[in-house]
This record gives structure tokens, sequence and C-alpha cells, in this order.
């Protein structure tokens, strides 16, 4: 036997595997396996499909999906399902591995298992063989980054394990245990960084950390395809991947979730718990006990191997929008393994070298020990869940919160997508059945649902709506506050008594997609900028050559049934101006594909304010953007951006890397976006270029570093305080070195909430009707107030703060200070902003103020100087 395991597990000893009889593996996989265990030989190896051995290649997806499917078609221990796609099309694959027997019925194992948290008996605890027999159901996910690649490499072996074992210890696995596997979290990324370090191997490896392997370019795989960090989107559910898998971790409600993911060279290997302080106030005390219990059997199998490890330090388990953290708050209990990297297939550092095999190695030991610890603690871990179902209610009696009131009056569409959101991870609302009023502030019930606390979710409830300050510590790895209403700029209020307050018996259950006749001929057509669907409309008719107007001021025209009021900012289509011989049936096409209708207006002479033909309806043309990246920029927003574009306007930017700048022609651009970079790849001489493409009527874009470039370079005319200066601010006088860490904590914004005033009457501010806007702010980054006039679209309130983390000698310095700016240059347009509109894919308010300046730039007119 231990021929076997060696032979078929050589990789351990070393890339060649010149020794099949290293005894350091076969003693490893001795005490892995046992001694009575053997392996199907029916079950093709990973080797025997990939043709080498796991970790002497990175694996491609497509390689993975192969083996896995092949695994699902020789092993009776094994369903495979694709779950979804990501966005470069690639399947996302779910394996459901149980005992044969087990298998045949796992939908009625996973039903069972569901219908055990709402039944009675088995919250009281007396259904006790019901708990004898029900497996717990263990979540296996992988490379979340996808130049985290020791994980899905890891997940080939687990998965031949898995399927090929025999003998008592895997028996009790399989008739213990549900397995999820989800081998690769993150297709596009690890097929991204594969092709990276494969194609930089040589026939020598190369352990220097400089070396080009270990150094990706710009984008690197740690993203998916739109460059976004899926590790963030649980929450946020953006992208299809994480949606998919949400959609699927709520049809299943495991007990354990692990999360594979590496960190730098120089480290050695983590898992939970965390700090103890930076954990989620809402995470279950149980779940705390339960994770140091699973970690005491990582620690002895990693003890057995010598293997350096550590935990309780560095990593928090605030955000919920992790996959280790976004379990905990749904009955789960989420693990955090974090692996030293090689970055590619061999690394010096400082604890000697560091191969991939090695990595692979500690992943796939993580893995088995999980397992272990889930056996042990299978009847814990079960009565947690039960418990944590069933305690909701006793929550929400003590809590002085019944609910929150969601209201939008104006955007539907937005309110909707907070809906769905909502609706995906298991939140009710209600619609109100009648207007409703608190506090001197009414809702109306066509435009307002109920979101009850009184619901299994309460706790992410609570965190999803929660406006917090303070906290026990203030040292955040990610964001300190998410609050989903701020985000959409809906308008919510927590209710602490349900007197008078009616509303449907009917969960919401999505919008129904809207159907317009056919449009008849008339003098002109509008629709108003409130709703997130304007832009994608106006762009869409702007592509078929149909000429648009924006309305700079109001009117009141006749319009089929009366009169009707149009706010600055609304859309006019005039009959006379058109050139398409086709445009009415573009705009009756248009408005059903996209579920935005048009009121027809009878005749250009209005009641009030501007005529259809005023020199106040201002053209609208159709933008053609170009995207500053490339090595040196942020990954993160240049992506944010290019979705963004793409997915809400239906616009394809083009991304010209830095360096590449001076080679472009840029009169064929409207529009040049800045996300945060020093830019120090841009010459002086397309500096020069860029400024007199601006005055000859282009406009130029920055936000957070890309201010500071503009200011830099005399485009905008501001005076900051950099990040730097901000930092200064804190007194530092007899601060022992304990303390530096805690100066430190306090001196940077790791992500809050705060308010600003906008001003509504801006041509950059149409479509919003509340002069208070929530915005996310994760940099210290501060623009003073202009002295001319005009220029300032929107400026921090006078006690900015909403929710998370900030110490108050930073909101003091922000307050009343500058977060978005717009002046002429020449015919041009300058436009600067303090923080990035599109943060994470999902902060919809803010990303109105990027699409206005898309559209209607050319109606500002504000001096500079």
């Amino acid at each position: 036997m231990r021929l076997l395991i060696a032979a078929v597990f050589c990789l351990f000893s070393s890339l060649a595997c010149a020794n099949p009889l290293n005894p350091s593996v076969a003693d490893f996989f001795d005490d892995l396996v046992a001694a009575n265990t053997t392996f199907n030989p029916d079950i093709p190896t990973p080797e025997s499909v990939l043709g080498y051995q796991v970790g002497e290649w990175h694996v491609r997806h497509d390689q993975l999906v192969n083996y896995m499917q092949i695994l699902a078609q020789k092993s009776d221990r094994i369903n495979i399902e694709v779950i979804g796609y990501s966005h470069e099309n690639r399947p996302l694959l779910l394996l459901s591995i149980a005992a044969p027997n087990k298998l045949k019925n796992i939908d009625t194992i996973r039903k069972n298992h569901l219908a055990r948290l709402s039944n009675k008996d088995s919250r009281q605890g007396k259904n006790q063989q019901q708990d004898k027999d029900t497996p717990a159901v263990v979540w296996m996910g992988y490379s979340v980054h996808g130049n985290e690649a020791s994980g899905s490499n890891a997940a080939l072996l687990l998965a031949y394990y898995l399927a090929a074992a025999q003998g008592d210890k895997i028996n009790r696995i399989l008739n213990e245990l549900v397995i999820l596997l989800d081998p690769s979290l993150n297709p596009d990324g690890l097929s991204r960084f594969a092709q990276w370090v494969n194609m930089h191997k040589g026939s020598v490896a190369n352990a220097d950390p400089k070396n080009r392997e270990h150094n990706e370019n710009w984008p690197n795989g740690r993203t998916n395809h739109y460059w976004f960090d899926l590790n963030r989107d649980w929450l946020l559910l953006q992208h299809p991947e994480s949606r998919a898998r949400v959609d699927k971790f709520h049809q299943w409600k495991p007990n354990v979730l692990t999360d594979f993911h590496e960190m730098g060279p120089n480290n050695s290997y983590f898992f939970q718990p965390g700090i103890t302080s930076r954990k989620n106030p809402w995470t279950p005390v149980g779940n705390v006990e339960l994770t140091q219990k699973l970690a005491t059997f990582h620690a002895k199998s990693f003890d057995k191997q010598g293997t350096l490890y550590f935990t309780e330090e560095s990593f928090d388990d605030f955000y919920l929008g992790k996959g280790s953290t976004y379990p905990d708050v749904n009955g789960a209990v989420g693990i955090l393994f974090e692996q030293a990297s090689a970055r590619g297939h061999v690394q010096q550092t400082i604890n000697g070298e560091l191969t991939f095999v090695q990595a692979i190695k500690n992943q796939l030991s993580a893995s088995l020990s999980t397992f272990e610890g889930s056996l042990a603690n299978r009847k814990a871990l079960l009565a947690h869940q039960v418990a944590f179902y069933s305690g909701y209610k006793a929550l929400a009696d003590k809590d002085d919160t019944s609910g929150y009131i969601l209201s939008e009056p104006y955007d539907a569409t937005r309110l909707n997508q907070l809906l769905e959101l909502l609706q995906r991870h298991q939140i009710k609302a209600y619609q109100l059945s009648k207007d409703w009023s608190i506090n001197d502030q009414k809702f109306l019930k066509q435009h307002s649902y109920y979101v009850p606390l009184n619901q299994p979710q309460y706790r992410l409830i609570k965190s999803i709506f929660s406006q917090r300050k303070s906290f026990e510590d203030n040292t955040f790895y990610d964001v300190s506050s998410w609050n989903l209403p701020y985000a959409y700029n809906i308008e919510f209020k927590s209710v602490n008594s349900q007197w008078g307050l009616k509303y449907s018996a009917l969960e919401w259950q999505g919008a129904e997609k809207k159907q317009f006749a056919p449009l008849q001929p008339s003098y002109g057509y509008a629709f108003t900028w409130d709703d997130q669907l304007a832009p994608l409309l106006l762009q869409r008719l702007l592509k078929n050559q149909i000429e648009v107007r924006v309305a700079t001021k109001g009117f009141t025209a006749s319009v089929v049934k009366g009169q009707k009021i149009f706010g600055p900012g609304t859309i006019v289509i005039n009959k006379g101006l058109q050139q398409n011989k086709d445009w009415l049936a573009v705009l009756s096409q248009a408005q059903n594909d996209i579920g935005l209708g048009f009121d027809v207006i009878t005749s250009g002479l209005t009641s009030s304010g501007s005529d259809l033909g005023s020199r106040s309806m201002e053209p609208v043309y159709l933008p053609k953007v170009l995207l500053v990246g490339g090595r040196g920029t942020s990954q993160y927003e240049v992506g944010e951006v290019w979705y963004f574009m793409n997915k809400q306007l239906a616009l394809s930017p083009t991304i010209v890397d830095q360096d590449r700048l001076d080679s472009v022609n840029f009169d064929h651009y409207s529009h040049m976006i800045l996300t945060s970079s020093d830019f120090k790849q841009i010459n002086e001489k397309t500096v020069e270029k860029i400024k007199r493409w601006v005055k000859q009527g282009g406009v130029i874009w920055g936000q957070k570093k890309g201010v500071k470039w503009l200011a830099k370079n005399d485009f905008l005319k501001v005076t900051y305080m950099s990040s730097k200066e901000m930092a200064r601010r804190f007194e530092r006088n007899d601060l022992s070195y304990g303390d530096k860490d805690p100066l430190g904590a306090q001196q940077r914004i790791a992500g809050a909430i705060f308010s600003v005033d906008l001003d509504l009457s801006h041509p950059l501010t149409y479509g919003y009707h509340r002069a208070q806007l929530p915005v996310f702010k994760n940099s210290t980054l501060v623009m003073l107030k202009p002295k001319q006039p005009f220029v300032r679209v929107a400026a921090y309130g006078k006690y900015p703060q909403l929710g998370g983390y900030a110490a108050k000698t930073n909101v003091n310095k922000i307050a009343q200070s500058t977060y978005m700016m717009a002046h002429s240059m020449g015919k041009g347009l300058v436009i600067g902003i303090a923080d990035d509109v599109n943060f994470r894919g999902f902060w919809y308010g803010t990303n109105r103020l990027m699409t206005n300046s898309l559209y209607f730039s050319a109606v500002v007119e504000a001096k500079g100087e």
C-alpha cells in the first residue's frame, strides 16, 4: 500500500517525483488515510488525465472541469452540477459527494436538512434519532482569488481521494457528511493566472522573487473578468459567480463553509479563529466556539507534520460580504485558510524555498482536517444551526426596532434592485397597503416597503441597515460599513412601533416587466431622468442616431392625458429633428426592451417654462470614453468603471494603458476617465497634448488620486490635502512603540459612509431629488472649498459621518470640504471627485454623477479662474 500511495501522491516530495518511496510522503499518507485504506483502480488519478503530477504545472480551469466531469462519470459517490457561468462563460461547478446510497437520495437529504431548521422538535432537541442519522453539510470552496491557485489545485487531489479512497475512514466521511465541492470560485482569474505562471516556467525553476513569473502583469489573476475581488461580493452579488453561489448556498444551508486563500510568501499558514475583537458583533457566540473547536483539528494535523502556522492574528471577521464571514450570519461556520504563496512554482522566502507543491499539500491537509473536525463536532454543528434559525424570534422581541421602511418615489428600478438583492439573501419585504407617517414623514404605499426584523435573517438585516460608528476595535482589514439603503440611495427609516402600519400579507416577489404599446406619431416624446433605466434608454437612442435634447430648465407640456410637469434633466425627442426614417420604430422597440416608457407630447408650445424649441433644450451627444488603465492604476477602480458602463449604460469604454497614451489620437474621444494612480508614466508631452484636447472640448474626470494628478498638472483649480498631510494632524507626542498600529488605524479611513450636500441646480445632479446623498469614502483626500463660484457640485455636510469608523480628527477636516467640482477649461470641462462613485459596483446612489458627466458635461459652464 505504501508504494501505491506514494506513487499516486508523489507530488509531495518534489516536482520531479524522482523517488516515489520518499518516506516522508509515504508516512504522511499512511497517517492521512489510515493503514487499511486502498484506492479504487477504476477511478483515474489526476496525473492520468492531466498528463502531469499535480503541482508540476498550474491547472487551467478547462482541465479542472474535465477531470471533475470524468470523476463524476466514473464514481457513484459524485454528482456534478453546473450552477452558473462566469463572465467569460466558464462553467461554475458544484460537486455533491456522499456515500452512493445517500447520493441516490441527495435531494431528499437536502430537503430534510432544511426542514430541520423549521421543525419544532428539532429546535427543542427532542428528535435524537434524527440528529443521530442526519449528515452535516460541508461546503469546500477554493481560490476565490485566481492567483491564489494552490486551493483549486488541491481540489483535484481532494476530489480524487473522495472518489477513490476505500476503508473505514472514508466510509465514515461519506456517510456522516454531505460534501459540496466548489473547486474554483473564480474560473476567469484562475485561468488568467495559470496562463501567466505556466508561460514563464523554465525547465530549471527560478525561485528569485524578482523573476517575472512571480510578478504578474496588470491586471493580475486575483480578480474576475471585470477585475473585481469576488471575495467582497458575497453580500453585494454584482457578479454571476457570486449570485450562483449564494443561491446554491441557501438551497443547502451548509453547516461549515471553507474558504481557501493564499497570502504573502514570507508567511506560514493561517486558519481561524482570527482576531477576537474584530469579529462582527452579529456573529453568534456559538459560532466562535465551534470555530475554535475545529481549529484544534487543523493544529493537530500541522503539528504532526511540523508545519508552521498561526491563528488569532491579522485577519478579521467583520465585513459580512466575504466567503468566511457570510456563513457566520447564516447559521454556518465559515473558516478562512491562508497559505503562504509561491506565486508561481517555487519562490525563495524567509522560511526557505516555498514550492507550489508544498502549498497544495498544506491546503489538502487543512481540507482533510476540516472533515475530521466536522465529524467530531457533527451534532454540535447541527444543533448550532437549528438554534440559529430558531433564535431570531427572541432577538426580535428584545429589539427596540421592529423593522425598517424603504421608500423611493422617483426611481422604481433602483428600489426594485435593492429588494431583489434582499430577496437573494432570503430577506422578506412587504409593500405597504396604506400610506404611513412617522415624525411628520410620510411614506406613500405605492413606493414603500416594510422589512420586519422578526424573520430568520434577523442578524443579516441588522447588519445591512447598521449605522454604527463606534467599535470595540477600530482597526479594519476591510470596510467598516456597508449599509445597503445608503448604497442604493434609498430612503429608509427604523420603525419602533408598528401602530397604524399596514402592509401586504404577501412578500415582494419581483418587479413585473412593463410592456408598452407602439408609439403613435406626435410632435415629440419625453422621459424624465429619474429612473435608473433612463441612461440606458438614452444610450440606446443615441446609438441609433436619434436626435436628443436635454431640458436644462423645467417646463409643463401638453401630453395625451392633459398637462404634465417635467423637471430639468428631462430627455426630449422632437419629431422635426429626426433624420433616421425609422426613428419612431426605434423608440417603440427601445421602451419595451429596456422597460421605460415615453410621455407623448402633443405640442411644442408649453403652458409654462421652456418651449420644446427653446435654446435651453441642449443637444446630447453619444459619449466616446477613454478609460486610463495599465500598471500603476487601480485595477479595481478601472474595472468598476468598465463594469458600470457595460452593464448600466451598454457603453464600451476604450481602455488604454497609461504608458501608451502618447500614441493616442484624443480627437476620437469625448471623455477621459482617471481613477487612482500617480500616473508617473504619463510624460510632459502627453500632458500638454491632453490639455489641448480638453481646451478644444474634451471632458476629463479624475477621482481620488486622479484629483491630485489633475491639480498637480494645472487642470483642476483646487487646493487639496493629501492623505499624508491628513495623517500629520494626529497627535504623536508621548506615543509608545505599541501605539503605532492604533495610530495607523485612526489615520486611515478603511471604508465608511459619509453624507454630501448636492447642488440640485447643477446639471451634473440631474435625476437627484434629495439634496443629501450618502457616499462611500475609503481615503482621506480632502479638496478644500474653491474660491471661484459655481464650480462646486457637492460638498460634505457639516456633520457628514453616517456609518462606519472614522476618527473625529478626520471627520472634522472632511466636514464641509468639497466632494465634487467641475469647471471649464477652454471649451472643455474638468471634473474632480474625492471618492470612488462606483465602489465595488453596488454604490448605485453615486454612480449617477458619472453618468451625468458623460451625457450632460456640454451643458456645464463655470469658469475655473
